[in-house]
């Protein structure tokens, strides 16, 4: 059976991936004592930014392939934090997010590991003075210029996927999900959806957990079809927005970029397109905050 090291389950996403790779032979891991375990999966504690930990946790677990969630999924850096935000170190996502993400690469060529598959954002290619080429967005369209220290480890760790590929021959797909939600927030969203007053240059984007977890699932089944590197986004299939596509087009979006949308998109079709990953692995969003109207 296949060996998969999950990393990061201690956060919200590391739970939604257990189920999707339970039937696997699964070892957990995260840098805190896991809460709770009603599988009795096998859990490692360790702390990526130590690379003794690193080389550790390989060994132990001699994975064919590692699933790497762990993340800090804000500036750790920008001013004004929540209380809660701001009680790690200012260097906090660049500890974790780069030097993590090395360490625990540099550790998997080490050992052989055949795959990594890595929770990216999409926040590389959010502009949020909206300066997009074209719409929909897809996996073709220039990144911005990194807005803060989070969005700026999103695009090196898409980049040091790349690299290692390039360098030690290990396969790596790198996925960019939007916003996630869980039901409990899209049925919040869809209690107060109020009709919407300005373009939004995050473009109304959102995904729901489950078809992110589900996403990384089909790239694992996919493996031998898909290329030794390659990155994804990953997106509802709608917006945010209780207004259709076309009507937000039409009394919001600057008439430079509307020019630029196909005359087939419609409906509440998203900004984001995905096309890529419905080609090579089948992806299929199934949830919608709208599910909750």
């Amino acid at each position: 059976m296949m060996r998969i090291l999950l990393t990061g389950v201690t956060g919200r996403l590391g739970q939604y991936m257990i189920p999707e790779f339970g039937d696997l032979d699964l070892t957990l891991t995260a840098p805190r004592p896991l809460a709770e375990n009603p599988q009795q999966l096998p859990f490692i504690q360790a702390d990526l930014t130590r690379f003794d930990e690193c080389q550790s946790l390989m060994s132990a677990v001699k994975p064919q392939i590692i699933v790497a969630v762990g993340a800090i999924p804000y500036a750790t850096d920008a001013p004004n934090q929540p209380a809660r935000e701001r009680q790690r170190p200012f260097d906090a996502t660049m500890q974790v997010n780069i030097m993590g993400l090395y360490y625990m690469m540099m550790a998997a060529v080490e050992h052989n590991v055949e795959m990594v598959i890595f929770t990216g954002s999409n926040v590389p290619v959010l502009d949020r003075d909206g300066n997009y080429r074209y719409l929909p967005l897809d996996d073709e369209h220039p990144d911005a210029v990194p807005a803060n220290s989070y969005t700026f480890t999103k695009c090196a760790g898409d980049l040091m996927m790349a690299w290692f590929t390039r360098a030690h021959g290990i396969q790596t797909i790198a996925t960019r999900p939007g916003w996630m939600h869980t039901a409990a927030q899209m049925k919040a969203l869809a209690q107060n959806m109020q009709p919407a007053t300005k373009w939004d240059n995050g473009l109304w984007q959102y995904i729901a957990y489950e078809d992110v977890a589900r996403a990384h699932r089909q790239i694992l089944d996919a493996r031998a079809d898909l290329p030794a590197h390659d990155v994804y986004l990953l997106s509802a299939a709608d917006h945010r927005a209780q207004e259709d596509s076309r009507e937000l087009v039409e009394k919001f979006c600057p008439p430079e970029l509307a020019q630029t949308l196909p005359p087939d998109f419609g409906g509440r079709q998203a900004f984001i397109s995905c096309r890529k990953a419905q080609q090579a692995f089948g992806y299929d969003p199934q949830h919608s905050w709208t599910d909750y109207r």
